[in-house]
């Protein structure tokens, strides 16, 4: 049986191949072509249980490729590794729903796969401080296509999230800075005005954080939704 730390190597490496599917270089990889490909394909399927959404995320900000196969090795991957289901796992509970409203998208079926979590288990908090730590932890949520309770948090929580960024960079704690400037960057996308310029914070991490492929996978979504113009969704005209 595979061990925690080769599900965790899978997970690496499967985020270096979403980060090459981004720019179509020779590490892009797709997840059906991952599986197929790996000497553990259980590691290879816990690799896309864990990564979730942002799989889908060179599909839906990118239009790269997206295939039936890959689809099914998704749903697969979920079956191999049910989520339990209790409050405790509220979070992951979060992410589940969407990859599995993300992956209806990708695949074009219009039935809703798995039913919105509560939403006051995560979203509910009188300190910014745990607050953004979860909301860092929903990062996957960040990005286009979605809409729920926690994204409305997140509208009304601007200066929280940017409290966190600020707190998680002074601590050096670039992976979860760069989880909350990936919120940052889905409210400028959303048009909401933020007290800090996530495109700098975003900059700073990458030239300074020593970003490991998961990071730099939330960097570079981040990019990829600063690039849009603000409040419509659109991608900005190029000069």
């Amino acid at each position: 049986m595979s061990s925690p730390s080769v599900f965790a190597e899978a997970t690496e490496a499967l985020a270096a191949g979403v980060l090459g599917a981004f720019d179509g270089t020779g590490d892009a990889v797709r997840p059906a072509r991952y599986v197929d490909d790996s000497s553990d394909p259980l590691a290879a399927l816990a690799a896309i249980r864990v990564l979730g959404a942002d799989v889908l995320a060179p599909h839906l900000l990118a239009g790269q490729p997206f295939l039936a196969e890959d689809a099914a090795v998704m749903a697969k991957a979920f079956d191999a590794f049910p989520a339990a289901d209790s409050t405790e796992e509220a979070t992951v509970a979060w992410r589940d729903w969407a990859a599995a409203q993300l992956l209806s998208v990708a695949a074009k079926d219009p039935a809703p796969h798995r039913p919105a979590p509560a939403a006051g288990t995560v979203t509910d908090s009188t300190d910014w401080r745990p607050w953004s730590v979860r909301m860092s932890q929903l990062a996957p949520l960040a990005t286009t296509g979605l809409d729920g309770p926690v994204h409305d948090a997140a509208r009304t929580g601007a200066l929280p999230l940017s409290r966190g960024v600020t707190r998680s960079l002074l601590r050096r704690d670039f992976p979860t800075a760069a989880r909350l400037v990936r919120w940052l960057a889905w409210l400028r996308y959303e048009g909401v005005e933020l007290p800090l310029d996530p495109a700098l914070a975003a900059e700073h991490i990458w030239l300074v954080g020593g970003a490991g492929p998961r990071t730099a996978l939330d960097l570079v979504i981040a990019r990829h939704l600063l690039g849009a113009r603000p409040g419509t969704g659109e991608k900005a005209e190029r000069t």
